[in-house]
C-alpha cells in the first residue's frame, strides 16, 4: 500500500505540471496545443545535449533546457498560433503538424536509439519497507513546488491579475488596457516551461526517445477531460486520480494495462459529464 502511495504520487506530480500547463493555455487563450508534448520532449532531449555533448553541469543544463523551451513555445505561440486562433480547428490541425516536425526532427538529429538523461539524486531511500529511487521524490517535491509557486503568482501578482482577467473576459480586458497578446504569449512560455521541467525530471526514470512526446499529450488531454477544460484545480483533481488509477491497475494488473485507463477515464467522462469535474469558462 505505501509503495502505491508513493509512485502515485510521482506520477501525479507529472501529470499534474504537464495538465496545468496544457489547461493553462486553453483557459486563456481558448485553444488546443497539440505541440504540448513536444515541450516535454524537447525538455529532456535539451537537458541530453547540454549534459552528454556540451558538458554543462545538469542543474545550469536544465534551467538553460527550460528557457530554450519555453522561448520555442513563444515562437509558436507568435508565429502559428496567433494568425490562426480564430479558429480551433486550425490550431489543433498546425499544433500537431509542429509536433509531427519536432518528432521528425528528433528522429534525424539522433535516431531511434534511447537517451540517457542524468538524474539529479542517484541514490535511493527507504520510506518505510518501501525503496524509492531520490530522482522520484525529487520529481514529486518540484511538481508540488512548481504548481503551488504558479498559482500563488497567479492570484498575488499584478501579471498575474492580468491572465485572470483575460481568462474571464478577453474583451473587457482590452478595453481595460491589457495586452492579451502579450499574455498569450507569456502563459505559452509557462506552459511550455513546465512541461519542459516535467521532461527533464520524468527523464531519468522513463523512455527518452523521439515519440515521447505522443503518450503526455494523450494523458494531458485526458487529464484535463476529467477535470474540465480551462480549471486548473480540476486537473490537479484529474491527475491524482489518474496518477494512483495506473499505479493501481500495474500493481494489480499489469503496467501494460495503464496506457488504457486515461482512454477509458476521457471516454466515460465524455459520456457522463461532458464539461468535466470542474468544467467552466474561467481558467481558474
Amino acid at each position: 500500500m505505501l509503495e502505491i502511495l508513493i509512485h502515485g504520487a510521482v506520477s501525479s506530480a507529472i501529470y499534474a505540471m504537464l495538465a496545468v500547463g496544457f489547461t493553462l493555455i486553453f483557459g486563456v487563450a481558448r485553444v488546443l496545443n497539440l505541440a504540448h508534448g513536444s515541450f516535454y520532449a524537447l525538455g529532456a532531449y535539451g537537458t541530453y545535449v547540454l549534459t552528454a555533448q556540451l558538458k554543462l553541469p545538469l542543474l545550469p543544463a536544465a534551467l538553460l533546457a527550460i528557457a530554450f523551451v519555453a522561448a520555442f513555445g513563444v515562437v509558436i505561440e507568435r508565429v502559428f498560433v496567433r494568425p490562426l486562433r480564430r479558429s480551433q480547428l486550425a490550431v489543433l490541425m498546425i499544433t500537431l503538424a509542429i509536433a509531427l516536425v519536432v518528432e521528425q526532427a528528433l528522429f534525424l538529429a539522433f535516431g531511434s536509439e534511447y537517451r540517457n538523461v542524468p538524474a539529479f539524486v542517484d541514490r535511493k531511500f527507504t520510506i518505510g519497507h518501501v525503496d524509492v529511487g531520490g530522482q522520484r521524490l525529487l520529481a514529486l517535491g518540484v511538481g508540488f513546488v512548481a504548481i503551488a509557486t504558479l498559482w500563488l503568482f497567479i492570484q498575488r501578482t499584478r501579471l498575474g491579475s492580468a491572465i485572470l482577467a483575460i481568462s474571464q473576459d478577453p474583451v473587457a480586458a482590452s478595453y481595460m488596457g491589457i495586452p492579451s497578446d502579450r499574455i498569450f504569449s507569456i502563459v505559452m512560455a509557462i506552459s511550455a516551461g513546465l512541461a519542459a521541467a516535467a521532461g527533464i525530471l520524468a527523464g531519468p526514470f522513463l523512455t527518452v526517445q523521439p515519440t515521447m512526446w505522443l503518450l503526455p499529450i494523450v494523458k494531458a488531454f485526458a487529464i484535463v477531460v476529467v477535470g474540465g477544460l480551462g480549471s486548473i484545480p480540476g486537473s490537479i483533481l484529474a491527475a491524482l486520480m489518474l496518477g494512483y488509477a495506473e499505479t493501481i491497475v500495474g500493481y494489480l494488473i499489469s503496467t501494460s494495462w495503464t496506457e488504457i485507463v486515461s482512454v477509458a477515464a476521457t471516454l466515460l467522462m465524455l459520456v457522463v459529464r461532458p464539461a468535466g469535474f470542474f468544467g467552466r469558462r474561467a481558467a481558474f
